[in-house]
């Protein structure tokens, strides 16, 4: 089928993948959760909350299109939109509240804003908690295009990613995200005159743009950058749009290959010199062991009496006969 095309190999992407060490985001930008399904899927988002008694409501939004998804009063029964009635189910866990949606449609490609009201000074005020975005794949290739499908450079080396976009610069907000392995944001550019960057790729990653066409290349490549990278564009009053993603998969360099192997072999011949030292000296002291000559366990008797003695009693015999 045509929409099995489009499907990136993750099974055998995460089969390649050695373990890697959690990767340390830094900066001081908030945590963006990257989620990524198929059309009839079921996903789910946890929005936080600060449990204060000062609490007026929490609600879940889609920012771009000012929609509200669902929102919770204090004291009363949740509001659900009517867009996702018999779709939505939640539950609180803890101080937290777990939204799922089920059947997903592309049109649920959104990204979604988890907001809490809170009254401050007698005047309510709203917190921004987190922020989700959710890729919903159509199972048919009508998404963004997105080139290569692959890639395997070594460490160290780089690599660049294209992405054929749908719709205008003023019109538009491009992502570039990671959906497999660590789920984050890589790039965002809006109107192409804001850019943030992930710091986990810091001065490691570059862009340019021709007509609908970006060009986004990482620097420097290391092991922890393996992952699956999605071009999505979020165009006004329109779902979220995405490509089928190029799966990255960084490799060890030869050179280090090689020290690999060079610290190793060092290994293996100091294992053998000790051996042979060890054999060295212990060598001679077996040696002269075995050809030191041993003194027979032999029981000696001494005949010498006995000879005498008969030799004196023949003579006595011999002089008495006389």
């Amino acid at each position: 089928m045509l929409w099995m095309l489009c499907l990136p190999n993750a099974s055998l992407f995460l089969l390649l993948l050695p373990c890697f060490p959690a990767q340390d985001g830094g900066g001081n930008e908030r945590p963006t959760d990257v989620i990524t399904a198929w059309e009839g899927d079921s996903i789910s988002i946890t929005c936080p909350t600060t449990g204060s008694q000062n609490r007026v409501g929490m609600y879940l939004t889609a920012i771009r299109q000012k929609l509200n998804v669902i929102y919770f009063p204090k004291e009363h029964s949740p509001n659900i939109n009517p867009d996702f009635a018999g779709r939505i189910e939640h539950s609180k866990e803890g101080e937290n509240l777990r939204i799922t949606l089920h059947r997903l449609q592309e049109s649920d490609s959104q990204i979604y804003l988890c907001s809490e009201i809170v009254k401050i000074n007698g005047r309510p005020k709203d917190l921004y908690r987190k922020t989700t975005i959710v890729v919903v794949k159509a199972k048919s290739c009508r998404a963004l295009e997105q080139s290569p499908p692959y890639a395997s450079p070594e460490q160290g080396q780089s690599v660049s990613i294209t992405c054929e976009l749908r719709s205008s610069p003023e019109d538009e907000e491009f992502y570039l995200l990671r959906t497999l392995m660590q789920p984050g944001k890589v790039l965002s550019l809006s109107n192409l005159n804001n850019s943030q960057v992930s710091p986990a790729f810091g001065n490691r990653l570059e862009y340019s743009r021709e007509g609908n066409r970006i060009v986004v290349t990482l620097h420097n490549l290391q092991e922890r950058d393996s992952d699956n990278y999605v071009c999505a564009e979020q165009v006004a009053e329109s779902p979220l749009l995405s490509a089928s993603g190029t799966m990255l998969l960084v490799k060890k360099g030869e050179q280090e290959c090689e020290k690999s192997w060079g610290f190793y072999t060092l290994l293996v011949v100091v294992a053998l010199l000790l051996c042979a030292l060890v054999c060295c000296t212990l060598w001679p002291v077996d040696v002269k062991k075995y050809f030191q000559k041993k003194k027979p366990n032999v029981v000696y008797e001494d005949m010498s009496y006995n000879s005498r003695r008969s030799t004196l009693v023949r003579s006595n015999t011999y002089s008495r006969g006389e």
